[in-house]
């Protein structure tokens, strides 16, 4: 039964989130999300994971799909796909959420544990990235994990059993067809997961798509198809743009400069990796990286 988020959240999250961006807490796999300011469409990859919004609006763009995750409903990414993703607010009324990653030991011992009650429930081919009304039983166990971290002893005691819990209520929700897959490992779905954790693991190398679809076990024609139905892109563009975003995450956090990160992520022409780099993000990475060095004296 959907459930309307109540204040209890924000009142958990709000004291916490004393700046923008993904704050880590006391338990590894929740990080609490702000921004005080909207942030326009921008390209970026979330890592496997749950994400909650207690205030604020968040809308992702993958391909042709727009999906809204708002107070009331949560998001479910269950692979890092390249989207887009459009943040609305203000400095009175900031975004915040919660966002919990799937550990895979914890899915996979949970999936085991549940097989027999959905393997007959599961009507719709799962999708890697939707928004999912709140219920009662996932707002419940939200309230019960923030609690635990506002509290040393909580945390460490309870910490983990509550983020065990938040994942059995994804698993019981709308894209617990598309966890479950992640673990399952059958179906035209699961062949291409193994693809695109393939493609993830060594992304600086090149592939040909009969490579790819070889891998997936399918004919070139039913694999092309099928990857497009998930990710909404072709493979070679997938890439291409998972490619970009993590040479973007090279340059901001690892400090790479542009030759530096173009090689890292499979690059062999820096002039083309410029104008690659340029359309999908709108900058060139020389301005990126001077974006970066001019705001590093202030977060020092």
């Amino acid at each position: 039964m959907p459930h309307d988020s109540s204040p209890q959240l924000l009142e958990l999250v709000e004291p916490l989130a004393n700046r923008d961006g993904f704050i880590r807490t006391s338990l590894a796999e929740v990080y609490l999300v702000a921004s005080r300011r909207p942030v326009p469409r921008t390209p970026l990859i979330y890592e496997p994971s749950l994400i909650v919004i207690a205030q604020g609006q968040k809308v992702g763009y993958l391909g042709d799909r727009t999906i809204h995750y708002n107070p009331g409903q949560y998001l479910v990414q269950s692979l890092p796909l390249p989207f887009e993703c459009e943040t609305q607010a203000t400095p009175d009324a900031p975004l915040l959420g919660i966002a919990v990653r799937f550990d895979p030991s914890t899915l996979s011992e949970l999936v085991h544990e549940t097989t027999e009650e959905f393997t007959n429930h599961e009507e719709t081919a799962p999708l890697p990235m939707a928004s999912v009304a709140m219920t009662e039983g996932m707002h419940e166990a939200m309230v019960r994990l923030m609690r635990a971290i506002v509290d040393p002893m909580d945390a460490r005691v309870m910490g983990r059993g509550r983020v065990r819990e938040v994942i059995y209520e994804a698993l019981k929700g709308g894209q617990g067809p598309a966890l479950r897959a992640l673990v399952q490992n059958r179906g035209q779905y699961s062949r291409i997961v193994r693809v695109l954790q393939q493609m993830h693991a060594e992304y600086s190398r090149e592939y040909t798509v009969e490579e790819l679809a070889a891998l997936a076990n399918m004919s070139t024609s039913a694999f092309h198809q099928h990857f497009k139905e998930i990710t909404r892109t072709s493979p070679v563009q997938y890439l291409k743009r998972f490619r970009l975003i993590k040479a973007r995450q090279l340059m901001t956090r690892n400090q790479l400069n542009v030759n530096q990160a173009a090689s890292a992520v499979g690059y062999l022409s820096v002039p083309q990796f410029s104008r690659d780099y340029k359309r999908y993000f709108t900058v060139s990475p020389g301005q990126h990286r001077r974006g970066l060095q001019s705001r590093q004296p202030e977060s020092r």
